[in-house]
């Protein structure tokens, strides 16, 4: 996926299902650690909660390896677990969403609970601010010195991002550039043969 959603900002809303009060955080979370704070920030927010389920998808939506959830005590399954299931088929990534509830007297049940969290988070998205996320690649370029002038044209027609660069028996560019460009500076660099190489981690 070249580009996808992920929240503008942290964001928040409540809704009330047989007296028990579900209140939602969502917030931008590029990796685990940063997730890791807001869940214990909204968990220190609410001490005397019954739970405080969540469910996080860190990275561009479609990557599974950055997916988890937690039920915090609520019966296995009826909590993270859908509240996964919202985030998975949102298109959002960078996303953590938290789940607060204080008990209402009233038991929901296990189909009762997998629908509230699920419509807990629903109603979070639906309102939430977006911004758009276009994926990026890191790449290293290797060039010859006599084609010094060629690489730094490419990186402005492409709008590569440099991060570094080093000059040994060639000049090497550590950078970053649009996942939906790659193929066609992969394309244009092709020419030059060893003069001018592309180097990628895909």
């Amino acid at each position: 996926m070249s580009q996808y959603l992920r929240p503008a900002g942290d964001f928040e809303t409540e809704i009330v299902i047989k007296n028990s009060r579900f209140i939602t955080y969502v917030a931008h979370t590029p990796d685990n650690f940063s997730s890791d704070q807001f869940i214990d920030r909204i968990r220190q927010l609410h001490p005397g909660a019954n739970h405080n389920c969540w469910a996080r998808i860190t990275a561009a939506p479609g990557d599974g390896r950055f997916w988890s959830c937690s039920d915090d005590g609520e019966p296995k399954g009826t909590a993270g677990r859908p509240m996964l299931t919202v985030l998975e088929h949102s298109g959002v990534g960078e996303i953590t969403a938290v789940v607060t509830r204080y008990f209402g007297g009233v038991k929901l049940g296990t189909g009762g609970l997998v629908r509230a969290y699920g419509q807990a988070v629903n109603e979070a998205l639906a309102s939430m601010p977006t911004e758009p996320v276009v994926a990026r690649d890191t790449i290293t370029l290797l060039a010859d010195f006599n084609q010094t002038g060629t690489i730094e044209h490419l990186i402005s027609r492409f709008e590569i991002t440099v991060a570094d660069r080093q000059w040994g028996e060639q000049l090497k560019i550590e950078a970053e550039i649009d996942s939906e460009r790659l193929n066609d500076l992969q394309q244009a660099i092709a020419p030059y043969g060893n003069e001018l190489q592309l180097i990628t981690d895909k």
